[in-house]
């Protein structure tokens, strides 16, 4: 009797189908809907916010060290 054999195989496999659907249904729940609550949160459009941001000053930035050489 090993670790691997067919009835542990099955088992892991069944486990492992059970988890991905219970994620995926998570997944599905986190999505806003079409209802009420639909749309970005303040928490994303601030994430937005902060990278569009970033990416300006970085740009900014790696332009005046351009200019400096």
């Amino acid at each position: 009797m090993g670790i691997f054999n067919r009835r542990y195989a099955l088992l892991g496999w069944i486990v492992w189908q059970i988890a991905k659907y219970t994620a995926k249904s998570k997944a599905r729940q986190a999505v806003p809907g079409t209802g009420d609550h639909a749309g970005l949160n303040k928490g994303a459009i601030a994430s937005i916010a902060l990278l569009i941001g970033g990416m300006f000053w970085l740009s900014r930035k790696l332009t005046d060290d351009e200019s400096a050489l």
